[in-house]
């Protein structure tokens, strides 16, 4: 059986390319490496290829398994989710580097590390805020003097994480304290630390400001680098793409139906209580994705006189009343897309993925 025409994602390699080069070479002139993070693909082989081609210090990922798939791409390859105890023997087997928090977890990779003759990389995260992942500052100098005791570990650096979380934004006040952190460890333990990482593409617009602190010289990069835009105010990054990802989807009904059901109502397939208004006879179209495949509420419309009306697991409605096209049965509808709804549609095995060079 082949699969399906549509839903289809048509992803343009050239647009990430040239994204990819002109935020490297932003980040190269301030003496920055950049991770390149490949999660929201799915560690897609062709996009890692095409983001790291020219600036690509390293590729970054939370799941082993997309890094497996990149394994032909000559870079250093780093697991930016914490380990789990249950897969440590690959991460040792298929990551040159990973980032830890967890003291007893660092153990584990060191055992796993001698047994198979090798030296793992460790990034320690430090936890200035976001209160996501990280060791509370006052007892990092306790886990530095421990990881340096162990025979197979190399410290590689430090790094913090933030805006994934709760929201908290990196500042320059933070920034400062995590290369203080550096240079304590630097001076206390008599070692070179070669990573500073400051995070994600929050602190895009502390690079193009020209306010992140000397110390800093690794940022790990995946939305600005996918979208041309930095997350901290999602403000777009001259001289890149937005557009580089657009998704399709093919009608399978139009009809004009009320806008409000008949019938007493209670929750949909998801468990909510719907909020509808009565806007009178609409005309409707349903595309043939759903819920499974995309993160509907982040979907924007190509043609912007279509809303979306909503969605079950594999149907997705749209009110077409106010467009100026005649949209038929068979015809195909277009979104852009967000971070949020690109990682959705990259999961799915139901929207075939097409790769334009």
């Amino acid at each position: 059986m082949q699969d399906s025409l549509y839903p289809r994602l048509l992803i343009d390699l050239k647009k990430l390319e040239h994204n990819a080069e002109t935020i490297g070479a932003m980040c190269k002139k301030r003496n920055i490496d950049v991770m390149m993070v490949t999660k929201a693909v799915c560690g897609s082989p062709s996009i890692a290829s095409a983001v790291t081609k020219k600036y690509g210090g390293f590729l970054a990922d939370s799941r082993i398994k997309n890094l497996v798939k990149c394994k032909n791409i000559p870079l250093p390859k780093v697991l930016l989710r914490l380990p789990m105890a249950c897969e440590i023997e690959d991460v040792i087997r298929f990551c040159d580097i990973s980032l830890n928090s967890e003291v007893k977890t660092i153990h584990l990779l060191n055992r796993e590390a001698i047994r198979n003759k090798k030296t793992h990389g460790i990034i320690l995260m430090i936890d200035l805020g976001d209160l996501r992942e990280g060791i509370w500052p006052d007892q990092l100098m306790d886990a530095v003097r421990d990881v340096l005791s162990l025979s197979a570990i190399q410290l590689k650096g430090i790094g913090v994480n933030f805006s994934c979380l709760s929201g908290v934004l990196p500042e320059i006040g933070s920034l400062t304290r995590l290369c203080y952190a550096a240079e304590e460890i630097e001076q206390r333990f008599k070692i070179k630390l070669s990573i500073i990482s400051a995070g994600n593409s929050s602190s895009i617009h502390l690079l193009t400001n020209e306010q992140l602190p000397r110390k800093i010289n690794n940022l790990r990069l995946g939305e600005s680098i996918l979208f041309g835009w930095e997350t901290a105010f999602g403000n777009k990054i001259p001289n890149t793409y937005q557009d580089a990802f657009c998704l399709e989807a093919q009608f399978i009904e139009i009809k004009n139906k009320p806008s409000f059901p008949t019938g007493k109502s209670g929750v949909d397939a998801f468990g909510n209580k719907p909020r509808l208004i009565d806007r009178g006879i609409r005309k409707r179209g349903i595309l043939g994705i759903g819920r499974q495949d995309v993160e509907v509420d982040r979907l924007i419309s190509f043609d912007q006189k279509v809303d979306v009306i909503g969605s079950s697991s594999d149907h997705l409605l749209v009110d077409l009343t106010d467009s100026d096209s005649d949209y038929k049965v068979g015809d195909i509808f277009r979104f852009n897309l967000d971070y949020a709804s690109l990682l959705r549609v990259m999961t799915s095995d139901y929207v075939r993925k097409q790769y334009l060079v």
